[in-house]
């Protein structure tokens, strides 16, 4: 009977040594982040939240503000601002205290260098040059990045100046953060100057600032490729950035972090959660789709080659199993002349007999309408002279 007891005590024991492990791994994802007073991370393309932490509680947040400065610089240039231009710098820009490269009033500077510069140093001089040129004042611009912030669905959000300076009325939230951040991440031109880790700001004669890149993910952390750092005593130490790899993409955010060294860390883990537990499933790529014909009337010929207008992903998590299929849904009575990118139909991508996304379905090739010539040799062709 000892015996016996003394087993049981043992395989209790085993028993619970074997749960521990399974209680650490499963921890809360509110256990992720610490020593920060906000946080969020989303995947990029989807918007799907992983972790939240008080994520839409109003917060200073410091030169992340400059997140909304950067993205009205770059809609303004899709809009005919050319980043080649040259501005006289106000005397009220070249005052900003704070983060700067310095900037000389009544000097000329080239746009994409002033823009370089709020993206890697984060330059406060720069940003209000920025404003006066994009909407004739500083207070012009804060009232179009206002107007922006709600365009997005920012509704946790006020900017009061451009810089992110301490100011009161100014606050945002981390949810708010990751929106902008997204938004600016669409334009292509940013990453030119996103990954910079190190580079010389030149002013006019031989004067040169050094500028490195506040966002030390940048250098430290595999695929980290953008982002915005702030700080302010009343904000504390903030961190909103993005890594890519592979074809996933996520965006995360650190509010009021208790040292700079934390609010890094905190990011890193959060990036390393989402790629250890989440995938981008490819489910339709961007290629001519086989086996596929696509008649059209009136053409050179019957048919052509489609493509779908862009690829299709579906983010989840590692081990999901959720059903996903597609239905290719082309237009009636397609008639030539037909353009490469000329919408045909459509593909609906299901996820478990539910409608996830939809993508544009277009010609992979021109065809010429048939003319009346093409029309008499093709009767010729056909026409059977032995009758």
């Amino acid at each position: 009977m000892k015996k016996f007891w003394i087993a049981l005590f043992f395989l209790v024991l085993t028993c619970l040594s074997i749960n521990i492990p399974a209680i650490k791994t499963n921890a809360r994802t509110e256990e992720l982040v610490t020593n920060c007073k906000a946080a969020y991370l989303c995947d990029f393309h989807s918007g799907t939240v992983l972790y939240k932490q008080n994520e839409e509680q109003h917060l200073p947040i410091a030169s992340m503000c400059k997140i909304m400065t950067l993205l009205l610089c770059f809609e303004a240039k899709e809009k005919g601002l050319s980043f080649d231009k040259e501005i006289t710098v106000s005397k009220n820009a070249s005052s900003m205290g704070g983060s700067q490269v310095f900037l000389a009033a009544d000097k000329k500077y080239k746009i994409a260098e002033l823009v370089k510069s709020i993206t890697i140093a984060s330059a406060n001089d720069s940003c209000v040059a920025m404003a006066e040129e994009v909407a004739g004042s500083e207070e012009n611009f804060i009232q179009k990045m206002n107007a922006r912030a709600k365009e997005l669905g920012m509704y946790n959000t006020v900017f009061v100046n451009c810089t992110g300076l301490p100011k009161d009325g100014q606050y945002s939230c981390a949810k708010d953060v990751s929106i902008m951040l997204r938004e600016l991440l669409k334009h292509k031109d940013y990453y030119t100057f996103s990954s910079i880790w190190m580079q010389d700001f030149k002013h006019e004669g031989d004067r040169v600032t050094q500028m490195a890149n506040t966002n030390k993910l940048i250098r430290h952390y595999q695929g980290c490729d953008a982002g915005k750092t702030g700080y302010t005593a009343q904000a504390g130490f903030c961190l909103a950035a993005s890594a890519l790899r592979g074809n996933m993409r996520v965006v995360s955010v650190i509010i009021g972090g208790k040292d700079s060294k934390s609010r890094f860390e905190n990011s890193e883990i959060l990036f390393d959660y989402a790629f250890n537990n989440y995938i981008n499933k490819v489910v339709l790529e961007d290629k001519v789709l086989t086996n596929i014909e696509c008649k059209i009337v009136g053409g050179k010929k019957t048919n052509i080659a489609i493509r779908p207008k862009n690829s299709v992903f579906i983010f989840c998590k590692k081990d999901d199993t959720d059903k996903i299929f597609y239905e290719l849904v082309l237009n009636n009575n397609i008639k030539a002349p037909i353009k490469i990118g000329d919408s045909v139909g459509s593909i609906i991508v299901y996820k478990n007999n539910i409608e996830y996304s939809k993508v544009e379905v277009i010609a992979n090739e021109n065809l010429d309408k048939l003319g009346y010539y093409d029309s008499i040799k093709k009767i010729l062709l056909n026409y059977n002279f032995n009758k």
